[in-house]
């Protein structure tokens, strides 16, 4: 990616000074995001993300440091420039290579934004999480070499597309033809719950909606978007829990407002999503 410019010196200074700083702990910052598309800065010291997965895309550049995680049985290394690519779903973990730590950037991005992008053809897999920079587009490295500027409707788009390119260029070829999905049908599930993830919904309803058999359902949801619908459910729960975090809402209160059963069942979840407890995360976006 090389060095960073312009409007993004100051956040990169911020991830400087804190891998510099040898303080320890972690320190996260969000640029400017959009629907379906999440742009983050993080540096880690010390101790790293325990084992979590989530339901999006998770593509992002090491910027400075060894970065090393375990994923699918296998422990990877990303140095200065490299890529990761971990899909959704995806158990992984991360933690510094070195003493000195580790700092990068990366876009979370909706596979229902990948889905589109791909016209309507099941998510492709890429084996190898660790791509070179050579082998990324330099248009998807300016959507995080800016994280601060805003994107707009067509930018967003671009992300999407960006993003569906490399990992079909990355990814295996599947050996015959896949049926076509209900996208149709799916989609109109995955907006139930994303409006209102509160309410836990029964097999039946979701079959009525659908118009799909349960086995259907639950196989070409996971297809289409990566991930299956209560797993998706319970990460929109969290995406609630975040936002009320972040404008000062105790945890507490925050896990009953996302229709978690109690603060335990919210932080179990939580730390399994993101690999660190509601309160390490909130401390991380304070930091330095």
């Amino acid at each position: 990616m090389g060095r960073l410019r312009g409007g993004e010196a100051g956040g990169h200074d911020g991830l400087r000074r804190h891998l510099t700083g040898g303080t320890g702990g972690h320190r996260l910052r969000f640029g400017s995001g959009a629907a379906g598309i999440e742009r983050l800065e993080a540096s880690l010291i010390g101790e790293g993300f325990a084992p979590h997965r989530h339901d999006t895309y998770a593509i992002g550049v090491t910027l400075a440091g060894v970065q090393t995680f375990r994923y699918r049985g296998e422990l990877r290394h990303c140095l200065p420039g490299d890529w990761h690519v971990l899909h959704p779903d995806e158990v992984h973990d991360g933690m510094p290579g070195t003493d000195e730590g580790f700092g990068y950037r990366i876009l979370y991005v909706d596979p229902f934004l990948v889905q589109q992008a791909l016209g309507g053809r099941p998510l492709p897999f890429v084996a190898d999480p660790v791509v070179r920079r050579r082998d990324v587009r330099p248009p998807l490295s300016a959507f995080l070499r800016r994280i601060d500027e805003p994107l707009d409707d067509f930018e967003r788009l671009d992300v999407a597309l960006l993003v569906a390119d490399l990992l079909e260029r990355h990814s295996a070829p599947r050996p015959g033809r896949r049926a076509g999905l209900a996208l149709e049908a799916l989609s109109r599930v995955r907006e139930l719950v994303t409006e209102d993830p509160v309410t836990r919904r029964s097999v039946e309803e979701l079959e009525r909606i659908s118009g799909l058999d349960r086995w259907t359902l639950a196989r070409q949801f996971r297809a289409a978007f990566g991930t299956s619908p209560t797993r998706f459910r319970t990460m929109r729960q969290l995406d609630r829990v975040r936002r009320t975090l972040r404008d000062g809402t105790p945890p507490r209160e925050a896990a009953l407002e996302a229709g978690f059963a109690d603060q335990s069942h919210m932080t179990r979840m939580f730390k399994r999503a993101y690999g660190m407890t509601p309160g390490a995360w909130t401390a991380a976006l304070a930091g330095p």
